[in-house]
């Protein structure tokens, strides 16, 4: 992905007059595309370095509509993978990306505990590791394996992002931030300073469409909607702001400070400090389950849409099946797609802010960036 700006201004302050967004991902999707369905789902997680299981469950859940399976009673099993995965990406960023932001040593290696715990969820659900296949797999759900996993999570959440319980208003999070004593608390009191918390206001929507159906007749309808994709003709911001919009954090915040890089810092946090709670949810949902297979009288030919979570937002794939359930097209939305679209929260937040210098003007780019977490790298290029 490249970022180009074009400033205007002198010695006293600038102002980025125009900011151009183009991001450039492999279609990886096409490789799809001849495949089975149960090879297609279960070759996508490779296919794509970041939020496999994500994508391997998008592409099973739009097969299984192809191919008229219902699996809802691996849901709450799959919602487990999923979000396991997002605070593995999550967790990423605190001691990998926000270090960075800060000038700081990135710390790799405290991943370590957090992604012991995450790979222990797969198995101690699907003994067989084939909860992503269309239809499921064998799930015979290992609570106390679960709740092990979670404990370590929950642990390394409030050790090395939080340093004790995470804040819940501006208020302590201000506190919090004052003290320091994570990459996270240091980060958050930088966002918060009058200068950066309004910083990188998009004004734009938030994505709000889950349904299968919208996906599979916006990704059906137009070949070219992934690389502009709209909602009620505008372009639209997916990932943690969409999802905890109401959280008493994000809501507090956004009070105090409106929207900007304050305001999404808050959505991460409060995000990661959701997870736990929702996957102990599930845990507690949790009932064995087999494989569903398609009825015999159902046609091997159709199409289906499937849609999944990820820490970056909304991911959806769309395919339509041959009369041999062969993939004979397959197309998809990444939350990237409409985050750092041409016209999308990227490009809209740069556009017409104030900056001090190109220097300035590059690492508030970055932090803008780091907030909306695209699954590319980003270069920066500066015109003045």
């Amino acid at each position: 992905m490249s970022v180009r700006l074009w400033l205007d201004g002198g010695p006293e302050g600038m102002t980025i007059r125009r900011a151009e967004v183009a991001t450039r991902r492999p279609c990886a999707v096409a490789a799809l595309v001849g495949r089975r369905a149960e090879e297609a789902a279960r070759l996508a997680p490779l296919l794509f370095s970041l939020c496999g299981s994500a994508q391997g469950l998008a592409v099973a859940r739009a097969c299984e509509a192809a191919l008229g399976i219902d699996a809802g009673a691996h849901d709450a099993a799959r919602s487990l993978l999923t979000d396991a995965e997002a605070l593995d990406s999550h967790g990423w960023q605190a001691v990998v990306e926000w270090p960075a932001r800060l000038g700081a040593t990135p710390r790799p290696a405290a991943l370590r505990e957090l992604r012991t715990a995450v790979s222990a969820v797969l198995p101690a659900l699907y003994p067989a590791k084939d909860g992503l296949r269309p239809g499921g797999g064998v799930l015979r759900p290992d609570s106390a394996a679960l709740r092990s996993a979670l404990d370590r999570m929950a642990g390394w959440l409030e050790a090395t992002v939080f340093a004790g319980p995470p804040p819940w208003d501006a208020d302590e999070l201000a506190g919090w931030a004052a003290r320091g004593g994570t990459d996270a608390a240091l980060l958050a009191a930088r966002l918060l300073s009058p200068n950066l918390a309004g910083w990188g206001a998009c004004g734009l929507p938030l994505l709000g469409e889950r349904s299968p159906g919208w996906f599979a007749a916006a990704l059906a309808g137009d070949p070219g909607f992934a690389a502009a994709p709209r909602r009620n003709g505008a372009p639209a911001l997916t990932g943690p702001l969409e999802r905890q919009a109401e959280h008493p954090l994000v809501v507090s915040v956004t009070e105090r400070f409106g929207d900007g890089l304050a305001r999404l810092f808050a959505a991460r946090l409060a995000d990661l400090a959701e997870l736990p709670r929702r996957m102990e949810a599930a845990v507690a949902a949790l009932r064995p389950a087999d494989p569903v297979a398609a009825a015999p009288t159902n046609s091997t030919a159709g199409e289906g849409c499937g849609v999944a979570e990820t820490a970056r937002g909304r991911l959806a794939h769309w395919l339509r099946l041959d009369g041999d359930s062969r993939l004979a097209d397959a197309r998809m939305v990444a939350p990237t797609d409409w985050n750092f679209a041409a016209d999308g929260p990227l490009a809209r937040g740069l556009t017409g802010a104030a900056v001090r210098d190109r220097d300035d003007a590059v690492e508030r780019v970055r932090l803008l960036v780091a907030m909306l977490d695209p699954c590319v790298a980003c270069g920066i290029d500066v015109h003045e």
